[in-house]
């Protein structure tokens, strides 16, 4: 039976994507939960699965066009199946999706378009402002690899760099690194190499105004209407986290890398596990009314070099912490190489932002609508703590809740993260 592929909707707030690259072309096999496409959204790009299996019959959607969610941009059927029914459910008119198929057909036969021999005949994909063009995802393969996109030529909309010119011209391109402005005491020749100078000077700035990138406009606008319509207030709690890094070593050094479990994977199983007890923060504020979840959905603040995403771990309260560590990881790094599914970056009941990373001892978050409430997690601190009226050495994080005041009250907010901290305190809850 025929399947079509649409436009997906990765978050409540989209509402067009671009398609970026097929990653098919019309008479490939495809099948069920293969990627298709390359979709670019104002997040990141993202691969697109088949829910089906069969021959791709059909492009609708050319690249570089930008179309409605849920919008039918492919078809996927047997070979010689009637696409008639399909095509009339999704309203397309039939000399329209011939003409389409046609386009694809001859897109698909045309020759490649050959890799530049040597840099000086690449002509730079610039605007008029002398940024390079190129999507976010071909600036971070750019970035990864070393190459300087303002030798490239883009094959993309209006000569806009994309992923496959970088596959295309990886090799013929040189690798040019900038060098690093460093300020340092001379180095005698004798002396040992080392990977950073000890004294460092200022850098150099200069002054420049640069256009925010798709993501970063996004994230603008959901910020600023966050700010402006939910009345958010802040409640912090300290956490004795002794014995959760103590459990968290015993059980790493029971895994492989890929299941190490993380302070951040500890948060969320314990808010995951909370939160099927206070209902009134796994909400949303809707109109006229406040929807309470049946599912807890933990959202994973996840930094990009163009600006915050969100991923998700679902039913995360009936999940094992291993599961919720390797799932976590894979996820998040998925995400990261844009290859993160539509499914995992949508449905959220509740958000954790972690910058313990970064050192941070405590920070607020803005909440992440329509959830009605984020978690801001600070450092695991060494920090000299009273036990049994004796000063001794002690590990502490500073949790602080968001919450929309539409939804909850300080009270319950206080009460969640008591239960928050009682798991952790207690980390063996965390196994049950």
């Amino acid at each position: 039976m025929a399947t079509q592929v649409t436009m997906p909707q990765m978050g409540f707030d989209m509402t067009e994507g671009k398609v970026a690259r097929w990653l098919k072309k019309v008479g490939d096999p495809v099948k069920h939960g293969e990627a298709v496409v390359e979709i670019e959204t104002d997040k990141v790009n993202i691969e697109s699965e088949a829910q089906g299996d069969g021959i791709l019959r059909e492009i609708l959607v050319s690249e570089g066009t930008t179309v409605p969610v849920k919008t039918i941009i492919a078809i996927i059927g047997a070979a010689d199946e009637d696409l008639t029914a399909i095509k009339a459910e999704a309203g397309l008119v039939p000399e329209h999706s011939e003409r389409s198929a046609a386009e694809s057909k001859s897109a698909a036969s045309a020759p490649p378009i050959a890799a530049a021999a040597t840099p000086t005949t690449v002509a730079p994909a610039a605007e008029g402002n002398g940024r390079v063009k190129a999507s976010p995802l071909a600036k971070r393969i750019a970035q990864e690899k070393g190459i300087n996109l303002a030798q490239l030529t883009g094959t993309g909309p209006g000569g806009r760099i994309v992923k496959r010119d970088l596959e295309s011209i990886a090799a013929a391109v040189p690798v040019v690194a900038a060098a690093p402005v460093v300020f340092a005491q001379p180095i005698a020749a004798s002396a040992p190499a080392v990977a950073q100078p000890s004294l460092l000077g200022p850098s150099m700035l200069k002054a420049e105004e640069i256009t925010p990138t798709k993501l970063r406009q996004t994230i603008a606008k959901r910020m600023v209407a966050s700010k402006q319509t939910v009345p958010h207030f802040y409640v912090t709690s300290e956490i004795d986290m002794a014995e959760a890094m103590a459990l968290r070593a015993k059980l790493n050094a029971l895994v492989d890398e890929a299941g190490k479990i993380s302070v951040n994977d500890m948060v969320l199983k314990a808010a995951a596990v909370a939160l099927t007890h206070f209902p009134g923060i796994n909400a949303s504020f809707g109109e006229n009314v406040i929807v309470r979840h049946g599912t807890v959905n933990m959202g994973i603040a996840v930094a990009l070099e163009q600006g915050l995403i969100t991923v998700v771990v679902a039913d995360a309260d009936r999940k094992p912490l291993a599961q919720i560590a390797r799932e976590a990881k894979d996820i998040v790094n998925r995400a990261k190489n844009g290859k993160a599914r539509s499914e995992e970056m949508q449905g959220s009941t509740f958000t954790v932002s972690n910058l313990g990373m970064f050192d941070v001892d405590e920070f607020v978050a803005i909440i992440n609508p329509p959830e009605a409430a984020i978690l801001a997690v600070g450092s695991v601190r060494d920090v000299p703590v009273v036990k049994n009226g004796q000063i001794v050495p002690g590990k502490t994080m500073k949790v602080t809740i968001s919450a929309d005041h539409r939804v909850t009250d300080g009270a319950e907010a206080a009460k969640f993260l008591q239960e928050v901290k009682k798991n952790l305190e207690e980390p063996l809850r965390l196994l049950v």
